[in-house]
């Protein structure tokens, strides 16, 4: 694997000869994943979701590339995160997903961000605050057309919407949710984009923002003026059972620390659930749960599960993965084409984050959001 330039995301990962694992971000591909979904866009702004440290990618240097890359509205989940991604995106506009706290409210002027308002009580709180420190700076109303989450419900914002004919009335951006647009013909993709459509004409003037990554490919309707990618810049597929059009962007590696033989009918690993239907060459590398790794897609003599690239061939995860280790089946390697200290690949090249995903049972944003804490972390492209 090649090595890249290091920079830290908060705290600096250990260095590369006091770990196992070695976690790759392609800064590069972040960018040009949010550049192509912007080229899909056309003529509609697109913003990035930069949540949960990037998707667990590194919030600092993340935005910092995709604010060099053209990115101009940013959308983290909290006040703590919004403040990373000013120290790196001067002029940015950011929007706080959990909203409003009379704790954060001189915090959000400070750094001159939007919470996005997410009931009504939090918006009278809000209008408190800022009607008290004659704040313009503004924010988001989010309202729920179906996802039962956060949310104004639609006839409240139906009874806010005279509101906009006032002077200073607050809301910068009329924003919801869909539900399930990973899911191209769902029903409620349909019923969520009319109903929005129909509360958007209530909010003349107001830019709305709808799409998510996977709503930029239901097309033009659930686009309005932003678009708020989030996954599909990590390299997560939007488009579920079609080609991935995203670039990949994470690759974790794990060295290789023994090479031994199992006889036939020998057990390997906790609960000796896997057992060797022949003599079996195995691979024990320095990754497992504590990495990021899932133990669900661990192996059985009843269940198949997950593989890594060791010498460049496809091997199976053989026994459980613990929390340090995972154990790889390289009999049809040739002899000698694998040795102590060569490095298997658990996410990379043909090894998608959302190959991995579907082993273990999950989705890539899960994977993406735990990996790698103690590996030795590497930027590229930056």
């Amino acid at each position: 694997m090649a090595r890249a330039k290091r920079l830290s995301s908060s705290e600096p990962g250990p260095a590369a000869p006091e770990t196992g694992g070695m976690l790759t971000i392609d800064l590069a591909a972040i960018v040009a994943n949010w550049q192509a979904l912007a080229r899909q866009l056309i003529t509609v702004e697109c913003a990035a979701v930069v949540k949960a440290n990037a998707y667990g990618l590194g919030l600092k240097p993340v935005a910092a590339a995709l604010a060099k890359g053209g990115c101009k509205t940013f959308f983290v989940a909290d006040l703590a995160e919004a403040r990373t991604v000013r120290s790196q995106a001067r002029q940015a506009t950011i929007y706080v997903l959990h909203g409003f706290t009379a704790n954060w409210g001189e915090a959000i002027i400070s750094l001159n961000v939007r919470p996005v308002i997410n009931s009504a009580t939090e918006l009278a709180e809000w209008d408190a605050f800022a009607s008290a420190r004659s704040w313009l700076g503004g924010a988001a109303l989010h309202v729920d057309t179906g996802m039962n989450r956060l949310g104004i419900t639609v006839e409240e914002a139906v009874a806010l919407a005279p509101r906009v004919q006032t002077k200073n009335h607050g809301i910068s951006l009329l924003l919801s949710h869909l539900a399930c647009a990973d899911t191209v013909d769902h029903p409620l993709n349909e019923i969520q984009v009319q109903l929005f459509r129909e509360l958007r004409m209530l909010y003349p003037g107001i830019p709305a923002s709808l799409a998510n990554s996977s709503g930029i490919f239901l097309g033009n309707a659930a686009h309005f003026d932003l678009a708020r990618p989030g996954a599909a810049l990590y390299g997560v597929n939007p488009t579920l059972g079609r080609p991935n059009p995203m670039k990949a962007v994470v690759e974790l590696a794990g060295p290789i620390l023994q090479i031994r033989m199992v006889p036939r009918d020998q057990a390997i690993g906790y609960g000796a659930t896997w057992t060797a239907k022949r003599n079996t060459r195995i691979a024990v590398i320095a990754l497992g749960y504590a990495d990021g790794l899932l133990r669900a897609s661990s192996a059985s003599d009843d269940r198949a599960g997950g593989a890594a690239i060791v010498a460049g061939k496809r091997c199976s995860i053989v026994g459980r993965i613990s929390m340090d280790l995972v154990c790889i089946d390289i009999t049809d390697l040739p002899e000698g084409a694998v040795r102590r200290g060569d490095f298997a690949t658990i996410i990379g090249g043909e090894l998608t984050v959302d190959e991995v995903a579907a082993t273990a049972g999950t989705i890539g944003y899960e994977i993406l959001t735990r990996l790698g804490p103690r590996c030795h972390l590497t930027y590229r492209g930056g």
